[in-house]
């Protein structure tokens, strides 16, 4: 169950949003800016929806925030107005909004958007995972993240044969904290950074499979395995195949080609 968080200084429209997603959505309800960031600080947030008229921070403002901390710019926003005019649609637009909704607004319609643009997102995640030769950037919604992503990557990539790299290493090298470098992590591919570190280990390994001058041994070793079992099931976990099955698939591919 995806979470959203719900920014409205309105208390009927909190607890109408609330109705209308609570049985499908997590949801977290703040009453101004502050409280969302305290929110966004502590939880792991897929989604938000806000008024854009509220004192303190408006809609604008936040939506802004948001998208230029990299520790939150992945999150899409949903801005919800009474305005509709050319100029307030520029301006969610400039702010990074990813859908900007006009006030009344039909429950039904609401559901819809948000339940696509959230499936964009996960198809997007699913498909990194399972997809051997996929970049990580993939999954980057920003340039913002594609610069974090990036940055990630080659990290994982220079320590692939390290068999201890953990969570801790990557927080410190990306200048997070464990708790924030997690949720990021877990909210922007769906897997955790111990599964972004073994998936970015198994696309290594088709790679060197593909070249054809490695045992299956020595590839589990390159890419951080010190063991065989462990690396054979990761591999049928990501890819819902094992290893030799994927290297028969590679031999059928070149006689298809060569044919």
């Amino acid at each position: 169950m995806e979470n959203i968080l719900i920014i409205d200084d309105n208390e009927d429209i909190l607890e109408f949003l609330s109705q209308v997603l609570r049985d499908t959505y997590k949801l977290y309800l703040a009453g101004d800016g502050e409280i969302a960031q305290k929110i966004l600080d502590t939880e792991i947030v897929d989604l938000i929806i806000s008024d854009i008229m509220m004192p303190g921070i408006d809609g604008f403002e936040l939506c802004r925030l948001v998208k230029s901390n990299v520790e939150y710019c992945h999150i899409p926003v949903v801005l919800l107005t009474v305005k509709n005019t050319y100029q307030a649609h520029i301006e969610g637009l400039e702010v990074g909004a990813d859908l900007y909704i006009q006030k009344p607004f039909s429950p039904e319609l609401l559901q819809l958007q948000i339940a696509n643009l959230l499936e964009n997102r996960l198809k997007i995640k699913a498909h990194f995972a399972s997809s051997p030769f996929d970049d990580v950037r993939v999954m980057a919604h920003s340039k913002t993240d594609e610069a974090f992503l990036k940055k990630l990557d080659e990290y994982i990539r220079k320590n692939i044969n390290d068999p201890d790299l953990n969570i801790d290493q990557l927080a410190e090298h990306m200048n997070m904290s464990r708790p924030t470098f997690y949720r990021k992590i877990k909210s922007l591919s769906a897997l955790s950074p111990k599964e972004l570190i073994d998936v970015t280990r198994l696309k290594k390994a088709t790679r060197l499979i593909a070249q054809n001058e490695f045992t299956m041994f020595e590839i589990a070793k390159m890419v951080g395995y010190n063991s065989q079992s462990l690396f054979n099931k990761n591999f049928q976990r990501y890819f819902n195949m094992p290893p030799q099955e994927y290297i028969n698939s590679l031999d059928k591919d070149n006689k298809n080609t060569k044919g």
